[in-house]
């Protein structure tokens, strides 16, 4: 607890240490304001760090092997037809498949109950007569309910489903179990010949049934019998997934390469250093009013970082064998406002035109060549931790901080001191003129009581 004091004796005011102290901490202060605006600048760093490794990430899809070769399957009616693409076993083409029929699961119904967890079926078993063999599922006195003889069979594991349904077209017994099997076709068939239970509530057997049967497609007018509604075998590189039978009508698929995505990406990457060359721009906007101490404006890392990229943009590419050398020949381009400019529609009739060519502009040999490897190297040697010029930015930036929160605790013990001294000095001031103020109305006292000395 501070010694505290009155400026009685002393005439001095009562704040005196606090005046003193606030006086000493000015330079504290100042280091403050300085760490604030170093603060800034490191925070300013670290966005541009960001922004410069956004470039490389927004590359990188172009650098896999589906850079280039986005491809699109195109259906004259998804409702029928749809399916996907392997960018890397496709052929480009057009085909006309008509579905004539789908395959079929293997299914039975059995008839109807009153309820779904309360009449008991008896005590018996389901056996399946399937491509493995017979197998049997066993119901007892505990799950003998179509509920929980569907829960019997699902967890046997037997290559078919079960699933109780409420129909409503009886209503004194709406509630029915549905079998089918895994998959489609005929190579997945099961039959359900039997049914085995004693002491019911009631009997149940197979009321309907459907066979297993494999579909029917046409592709350009020849025939086909199919095994499974989802096909990889009829074109090549492409994952058929057919939904519904629409015989005597063909639908067209086509499947060409997607130049919108590629072009895409290509925008992509544009935008990312155009958010590198803006957020720079804006650093070296400077006017009477800017601070350029807790800004990046003049900075020599910007600059660095600046030259690096334009001479990334306008340099051209040695080592690779088509003919297109420049990001300029794509449409891409410095405008007069200092960032890129994307001419999309160039871009993708260049790309149309010599796709090969386009393709090892950007992906070389996958190695050292190619732009995509120029802009990893070069966005890898300005973040780089050990001499990148961001990087030596940033660490220098936190040592700074770093060196003022010394000073700054240094100060701060120095100054509780130097408080600690004020105040003992002070309180021993005030305690000395108290005394001498003491020790005066003691003399007048005297002087006053004695009337003076007689001579005789």
């Amino acid at each position: 607890m501070p010694i505290q004091f009155g400026s009685i004796n002393t005439g001095l005011p009562p704040n005196i240490v606090e005046q003193l102290v606030d006086a000493e901490r000015i330079p504290i202060k100042q280091i403050e304001v300085k760490k604030g605006k170093t603060g800034e600048k490191l925070k300013l760093v670290e966005d541009l760090q960001t922004k410069v490794q956004d470039i490389r990430k927004n590359l990188g899809e172009l650098a896999n092997t589906r850079g280039f070769t986005d491809v699109k399957l195109t259906s004259g009616d998804p409702n029928v037809i749809a399916g996907t693409v392997d960018p890397a076993a496709y052929q480009p083409g057009s085909w006309n498949v008509e579905v004539v029929q789908l395959a079929q699961k293997a299914a039975a119904m059995t008839n109807g109950f009153p309820d779904k967890d309360k009449t008991e079926i008896g005590v018996g078993y389901f056996r399946f007569n399937t491509a493995d063999g017979a197998k049997d599922v066993y119901v007892n006195g505990a799950n003998n309910t179509l509920e929980g003889a569907a829960k019997a069979i699902n967890n046997a594991k037997v290559g078919v489903r079960a699933t109780v349904i409420n129909d409503r077209k009886e209503a004194d017994a709406p509630w029915k179990l549905v079998l089918s099997s895994d998959g489609v076709g005929s190579d997945r068939s099961v039959e359900y010949p039997r049914l085995y239970f004693l002491d019911g509530d009631q009997d149940i057997y197979f009321d309907g049934h459907q066979e297993a049967k494999n579909g029917i497609v046409k592709v350009d007018g020849f025939e086909f019998e199919i095994g499974d509604n989802v096909l990889k075998d009829i074109i090549p590189g492409v994952t058929l997934e057919l939904k519904q039978a629409a015989p005597g009508r063909s639908v067209n698929l086509t499947v060409k390469e997607d130049l919108e995505v590629v072009s895409g990406k290509i925008k992509g990457f544009v935008d990312s250093m155009n958010g590198v060359l803006s957020f720079i721009q804006a650093q070296n906007k400077m006017d009477k009013a800017t601070d350029t101490s807790k800004t990046l404006g003049g900075d020599s890392m910007v600059r660095t970082v600046e030259s690096r990229i334009r001479q990334l943009v306008q340099s051209p590419q040695y080592g690779i064998r088509g003919e297109i050398k420049t990001l300029n020949q794509l449409g891409i381009q410095f405008n007069r406002t200092g960032t890129l400019e994307y001419d999309q529609k160039k871009f993708n009739a260049v790309l149309a035109a010599k796709p090969e060519a386009v393709q090892e502009f950007f992906a070389g040999d996958g190695f050292s060549t190619g732009f995509i490897a120029a802009v990893r190297r070069e966005v890898t040697n300005m973040t780089n931790p050990s001499f990148g010029p961001l990087s030596n930015r940033a660490r220098g930036l936190k040592t700074q901080i770093e060196q003022m929160d010394q000073r700054i605790e240094q100060k701060e013990r120095q100054l509780t001191r130097k408080e600690e001294q004020l105040r003992n000095k002070f309180a021993r001031l005030e305690e000395t003129m108290s005394r001498i103020k003491g020790q005066g109305a003691q003399v007048a006292a005297i002087a006053s009581g004695g009337g003076g000395l007689g001579l005789g």
